[in-house]
């Protein structure tokens, strides 16, 4: 077995996506988390996952069942990205000077690279983290630079150059 450092450097290297997956409670409290682990699953059906660590707030409410947002964010959203990956000065408190509005019952980030929104169908045991499996039932992709997130920096996707 490696040791957890070597693990941890190794998917350093790996580039992932990154979202802010949101609930809102019935209360009407919108949560949020940064997420880097979204990933389609299924087209057919369209499922896609993400993994939250279990001591996430989110995680309580977002049960097999629960309704559930992502927001993909843009190359121009790091603040954003940064903002909801701390931890919330109260419950809610993410949101908190950041533009957002109540899209299909989810808070929603304006002007982000993509959204999405479904269904967790169920959790799988994943260690020190839960895979939630969600089935896609809203989905928006837009043209705008996804912001990339690899070697502990920001980043964005671009084309290689064609040689010549």
């Amino acid at each position: 077995m490696i040791d957890r450092e070597t693990f941890v450097e190794l998917m350093s290297g790996v580039c992932a996506p990154v979202t802010v997956v949101t609930a809102m409670t019935p209360e009407g409290r919108p949560y949020g988390s940064t997420v880097s682990s979204f990933a389609s699953l299924s087209v057919d059906p369209p499922l896609a996952s993400f993994a939250l660590d279990r001591s996430s707030g989110l995680l309580a409410h977002l049960q097999p069942g629960s309704r559930v947002g992502v927001n993909i964010l843009g190359a121009h959203q790091q603040e954003l990205a940064s903002t909801f990956a701390r931890p919330p000065r109260s419950p809610g408190g993410k949101f908190d000077g950041v533009a957002w509005t109540v899209r299909a019952g989810l808070p929603y980030l304006p002007e982000s690279a993509g959204w999405t929104a479904g269904r967790v169908e169920r959790h799988v045991d994943g260690g020190d983290h839960i895979l939630l499996v969600v089935c896609i039932e809203e989905a928006e992709p837009t043209p705008a630079a996804p912001l990339i997130y690899a070697r502990r920096v920001f980043g964005t996707h671009s084309r290689l150059a064609v040689a010549s």
